[in-house]
């Protein structure tokens, strides 16, 4: 069993380079969609990028983030803060962008798409000095 898990664990850490490598350039594969084709919000937000998000996974995320040349900048999750009690868990959240450099925090009263009061989890890809490239 120990065998396995071993293997498995092996097999999976080397996909993350591959999914990371997948998603560093908008538009990400698969079932992501440009959240501004599903709710109304503007294509690139201020602070944030031009985000795309899997629907089956709302209102979590993950958020993947782009600046305005389609790189990848941050994986942002958007937690309701009625979910923040200790009947809830968000376990494996995962970092589809690969490497964090730096983590931020921060309340969010609601917006199109996640209405109800929620933190903003952004899980950063760059380095803090390269944030700019998302702030206009």
């Amino acid at each position: 069993m120990k065998m396995v898990s071993a293997a498995l664990a092996l097999m999976l850490a080397g996909t993350w380079p591959t999914l990371a490598q997948e998603v560093a350039k908008a538009p990400p594969p698969g079932a992501f969609k440009a959240v501004s084709s599903l709710v109304k919000l503007p294509d690139f937000l201020p602070g944030m990028g031009q985000l795309f998000v899997d629907p089956a996974t709302l209102p979590a995320g993950p958020f993947l983030a782009y600046d305005h040349d389609g790189k990848l900048v941050s994986t942002i999750y958007m937690l309701p803060i009625k979910d923040l009690n200790p009947n809830k868990r968000f376990d494996d959240l995962a970092s589809p962008g690969g490497n964090v450099d730096h983590v931020s925090v921060y309340y969010n009263a609601g917006h199109p798409g996640v209405e109800e009061p929620h933190v903003h989890v952004v899980l950063w890809h760059v380095a803090k000095a390269d944030e700019a490239r998302v702030a206009k």
